[in-house]
């Protein structure tokens, strides 16, 4: 059967008129049919708790995950970037009731390896609410089990991080770093819904280069949390050449390699 734009949701036949999947998306020059079809397999789609319900409850661990770079493995002690990297957790989910962390970085699902983070979610998903799993994670330089239940999917809430804005107190510099922090204020903590974490006020140099920028909220280096200037700059002091540094922009925590020199 031909896929034009439109199909997206609607069956895909063989020849035998048996439905094998669900059109989601085509890629054409034209428009029209001629070109690449993209399609769901119905075995991820699981027809039978569609028959059956009306609906297929998939698997949910509650975390937010980045690919590793071989900076960021090198931060993490790892040979090698694998697995999927832990930016947030969610509060009361599966994954902080199992003691899931951010900087965790997630190896493997009961047993079978998680090669990068766009492989984990439907691994996850494939696994039945309620159900048990062993989750394999590198943190502190070694591998942990851990075990987690699997929580249903649904409309995830996000945070909303607005700790930006031209506040004049006064910060403390770190030069290595290159950036100007101060610790957030109680309402600023409220609105970016962390318990912690310092005000990015100017970013130059390493961090710059990483990305950063001013009304970033820095939350740990190298898996260590970070609550006060002070800290920072001795966190950054006993550094290597490189970091990972976790931050929160508007509604999402993430990690960058910021490389020291």
């Amino acid at each position: 059967m031909p896929v034009n734009p439109g199909n997206s949701g609607g069956p895909l036949f063989n020849l035998q008129g048996e439905v094998i999947g669900i059109n989601s998306m085509i890629y054409s020059q034209t428009s029209g049919f001629q070109g690449l079809s993209f399609a769901i397999p119905i075995n991820e789609a699981i027809k039978d708790a569609l028959i059956k319900t009306g609906h297929v409850d998939r698997g949910r661990l509650g975390v937010t995950v980045q690919g590793v770079n071989q900076t960021l493995a090198n931060s993490f002690g790892m040979k090698s970037p694998q697995g999927a990297l832990v930016s947030s957790v969610e509060p009361g989910g599966s994954a902080a009731k199992a003691g899931l962390q951010p900087g965790d970085v997630i190896t493997a699902l009961n047993g079978v390896s998680v090669t990068d983070s766009t492989s984990l979610p439907s691994q996850v998903a494939g696994l039945a609410p309620g159900t048990s799993a062993k989750v394999t994670v590198w943190r502190d330089k070694s591998s942990k089990d851990l075990d987690v239940t699997i929580g249903a999917l649904k409309d995830a809430k996000v945070a909303s991080a607005n700790a930006r804005g031209g506040d004049d107190s006064a910060g403390a510099q770190d030069a290595r770093l290159g950036v100007t922090v101060r610790p957030l204020k109680p309402d600023e903590k409220q609105q970016a819904s962390v318990a912690r974490g310092l005000l990015v006020q100017q970013s130059n140099g390493a961090v710059a280069n990483a990305g950063i920028q001013p009304g970033d909220v820095i939350l740990a280096v190298n898996g260590q949390l970070v609550t006060t200037p002070q800290q920072l700059r001795t966190v950054i002091s006993h550094a290597g050449d490189s970091i990972a540094l976790l931050f929160q922009r508007d509604n999402a925590q993430i990690f960058v390699s910021v490389d020291l020199g």
